[in-house]
């Protein structure tokens, strides 16, 4: 535990936690089977620096974190193993290993896991638990301190809507089309609290805020926050939790890096004196539910100007914002290739519904393939090493000139009905 700790340099440091859904290899359904794969799963093979497998709300679901990484190339091994194990172990009690935000073709709810800190989530939340299967990606950056992790994660509360809507791979829900481009988030709405971090004024102010909601009742600890930026309650790190669970293991290693250029980029402003802006909550509460409505395909909100602007530009901005950070660790020409690989074969949202036009079969076989493969098709080959043959350009700069423009045409106006 103490190694890991140490290990957080501040702003360097970074590790990711993904959760997954066990499906029947058959039928698509989720089902509980998280007792049997994580035992067949085993001893992460980096437990000594974090690395581990692990339970979720529900028994439909697993969890792998890789351990402490300083660099892209080796998160994005971790992430690979991690789910290429659990997917073995998945396949093995005949159930295939599936990264969506939210289940795809329904089944009966899956009981709790098993523990007391389970028991008391679902005493406290009642029915709004029942069937919550939704899965993200949570990234950590190291920090300092508490202090400068709450100061960060006020510099972080404009970019967590595009950040989101990149991310966006939960457009069904129990084989139906929601219309959302991320109905996780939909889901993540149900409790008290989600959504956009409020603006705080010192590590004692948030944690002042934590323990009101705490000792009200309404949230069972003071790890329980369901802000999706926080201070870590457990590691000196800031943690943000924006992105749906990713599609493969590249999408997951971008919004890692994004991620962490964004802290960089939060560190050179609170170095330079900057404060983060006090942005209204309204309309950052309204970027965030636009993100979770249009993915990268519709309007988005911007937050600084609270004016409706493409998608693509606005993430635009946010590269240009982390950019800085992304060239001093060597991320930056990988990140816009990997950009740009969304941008021709869509987010996991839209790939999601194209298969499902071919069928639930399809479907499942796409979503497994692209969990356990974790690449992305059409992306840059070979590790994010910033290297000159990675794709430079691409959407960002094409976002300035063709405003709202978006990936394949013919998704947006596909049939929003049941799965065939």
């Amino acid at each position: 535990m103490g190694e890991v700790a140490d290990s957080c340099a501040s702003g360097v440091s970074l590790g990711v936690e993904e959760e997954f859904l066990l499906v029947d290899a058959v039928t698509g359904e989720s089902v509980p089977g998280a007792e049997g794969v994580l035992a067949r799963a085993r001893r992460h093979r980096w437990a000594r620096t974090g690395g581990s497998f692990q339970t979720e709300l529900l028994t439909s679901q697993v969890e792998a974190a890789t351990g402490v990484c300083r660099d892209v190339p080796g998160l994005a091994a971790q992430l690979r193993f991690g789910r290429a194990r659990l997917a073995e172990a998945a396949r093995a009690g005949g159930m295939r290993l599936v990264s969506s935000g939210a289940p795809v073709l329904g089944g009966a709810a899956p009981p709790p896991s098993p523990g007391e800190r389970f028991a008391r989530i679902t005493a406290a939340y009642g029915t709004v638990i029942a069937d919550y299967q939704a899965c993200g990606c949570h990234v950590h950056v190291g920090v300092a301190d508490r202090e400068t992790a709450v100061a960060v994660v006020n510099h972080l509360r404009p970019w967590l809507a595009p950040l989101l809507a990149l991310s966006a791979n939960s457009p069904f829900q129990r084989g139906r089309d929601s219309g959302y481009a991320s109905h996780r988030l939909v889901e993540l709405a149900r409790f008290p609290g989600a959504g956009v971090p409020p603006w705080s004024a010192s590590a004692a102010d948030h944690d002042r805020r934590v323990a009101v909601l705490v000792e009200s009742g309404v949230l069972v600890d003071p790890a329980m926050t369901f802000w999706l930026a926080r201070p870590s309650p457990r590691w000196p790190t800031v943690e943000v939790r924006a992105a749906d669970a990713a599609a493969t293991a590249d999408e997951a290693a971008l919004q890692a890096a994004l991620v962490r250029g964004l802290v960089g980029a939060a560190l050179a402003d609170l170095s330079a004196g900057r404060e983060a802006p006090r942005l209204d909550e309204q309309v950052c509460a309204a970027a965030l539910w636009g993100a979770a409505r249009h993915g990268m395909d519709g309007p988005a909100l911007d937050p600084f100007t609270g004016r409706a602007v493409p998608a693509w530009r606005l993430l635009g901005d946010l590269v240009a914002r982390a950019a800085p950070s992304l060239a001093r660790t060597g991320d930056l020409a990988w990140v816009r290739a990997v950009v740009e690989a969304v941008r021709r074969e869509g987010t996991g949202a839209r790939r999601q519904r194209r298969a499902a036009a071919r069928g639930r079969r399809a479907l499942l076989e796409a979503l497994a393939r692209d969990t356990e493969s974790g690449v992305l098709p059409s992306a840059s080959s070979g590790a994010p090493d910033g290297g000159a043959g990675a794709v430079r350009g691409g959407p960002l700069e094409a976002a300035a000139v063709v405003p709202g423009a978006v990936g394949p045409v013919g998704d947006a106006a596909q049939d929003r009905g049941g799965l065939p």
